[in-house]
């Protein structure tokens, strides 16, 4: 028994069916694949690995009116699925400003691709035009690796980006789905994002997001906040926490009266501690050190 192939909606797919032979002859009765045409927008479905998932209902209603004065300047970008079945690759905004502004055709450039090649293209073209936000373009990158079966070597090729820069996105999907929407909304930056990584532990993430948002924190003054957190140790790098007691000041006064200069006592933890003695001058340090003689004479 022969083993039933898998399909899905790849080239395979739609090479292997008769009813979707689009390397025949114009099968749809009206264009062919490599033509550029007015299609019907009800015949156009939306692209299902679209990586952005977000669009700004102003810039869209703008973009309709604008269709509307002057038309579509750049055609949309369709693969022929069948009979008069069409599906979008890239032009999504395009795609649903034109529904907005209540038409029927709209420009189209066909093509053959298949699914790997769909969401690599969309992917691509989005990202040229910065359309998206931080998140998606690590959903994004996650989706050809998982999906092509590729390393981040390949897709760094494939897209022209450094593989440290992908790595980067595609860590962001790690974080809790808080930090990750405060970031898709614009609350914070992808730098404060990628200093919140460091932290391991969800509690102290979302509490670092709280002050983030809340006290308008820079990327540098997370860095900082998250670095304290993982080296408790850190916050005291060059500097001596003032603990000094009565005693200790009483002490150091006494030392002061008999050197004849004014010492100053810098307290740490666990009763340790220096005596500090500032000189001006190198003379001034000789009277303090011909004190000191006297002393021990």
């Amino acid at each position: 028994m022969s083993k039933k192939r898998a399909l899905g909606r790849g080239l395979d797919a739609i090479l292997s069916s008769p009813d979707t032979d689009i390397t025949s002859s114009d099968i749809s009765g009206n264009y062919v694949v490599g033509a550029v045409a007015e299609l019907e927008l009800v015949k156009i479905e939306a692209n299902p690995f679209q990586p952005r998932t977000e669009f700004e209902e102003l810039a869209l209603q703008e973009l309709s009116i604008s269709i509307k004065k002057q038309g579509i300047i750049q055609p949309l970008t369709v693969r022929k699925l069948g009979f008069d079945k069409y599906q979008l690759i890239s032009g999504e905004r395009r795609y649903r400003a034109s529904k907005l502004a209540g038409l029927k055709t709209v420009p189209t450039y066909i093509r053959v691709a298949n699914d790997e090649q769909m969401l690599e293209m969309a992917l691509v073209e989005n990202i040229q035009r910065e359309n998206l936000n931080a998140v998606e373009i690590g959903i994004s990158y996650q989706r050809l690796i998982d999906e092509c079966k590729i390393t981040q070597e390949e897709l760094s090729k494939r897209i022209g980006k450094n593989r440290s820069t992908i790595t980067n996105y595609i860590r962001l999907l790690k974080l809790p789905v808080e930090v990750q929407i405060a970031l898709r909304s614009n609350q914070i930056t992808m730098g404060h994002a990628r200093a919140l990584i460091n932290v391991e532990n969800t509690s102290s993430q979302l509490k670092i997001l709280e002050k983030i948002i809340l006290n308008n924190l820079s990327v540098r003054e997370v860095e900082k906040l998250v670095k304290e957190l993982l080296n408790p140790l850190a916050k005291l790098k060059g500097k001596t926490v003032n603990e000094k007691t009565p005693a200790m000041i009483e002490y150091s006064n006494k030392i002061g009266l008999l050197i004849g200069h004014q010492v100053q006592v810098k307290a740490g933890q666990n009763g340790r501690g220096k005596l500090l003695i500032d000189f001006s001058s190198e003379e001034e340090l000789r009277k303090i050190m011909l004190n000191i003689e006297k002393l021990n004479a």
